[in-house]
């Protein structure tokens, strides 16, 4: 399993709603995630800047590329544009982080 770590923003005072969204998650959208070999993914949030850190764990034959074409991941991104900085297409804007250090 590949750890895979990426940073998003949220819109001043966007925080709460973000985890209210969240807690209410999709079950089509978790499934979703799932059958694309994503496993153990967690969202962080830095409460002073707004700064959202998510990893994951996904199998190196991880269907996550093909999401974004996905008509729930696409309408997901839709009901959380709002919240957070995002692409012309609604994606949210992220970047994908480079591990520096490591303690097992």
């Amino acid at each position: 399993m590949e750890r895979y770590a990426f940073r998003m923003q949220l819109r001043p005072g966007a925080a709460e709603e973000y985890r209210r969204r969240h807690d209410a998650i999709w079950p089509e959208l978790a499934d979703l995630l799932r059958a694309a070999g994503v496993r153990d993914y967690a969202i962080w949030c830095d409460p002073q800047t707004g700064a959202l850190f998510g990893i994951l764990s996904r199998p190196a034959d991880h269907g996550m590329d093909a999401l974004p074409d996905h008509p729930v991941m696409r309408a997901w991104w839709d009901h959380m544009a709002d919240l957070m900085e995002v692409m012309p297409d609604r994606a949210p804007v992220a970047v994908p982080l480079t591990r520096v250090f490591q303690l097992d």
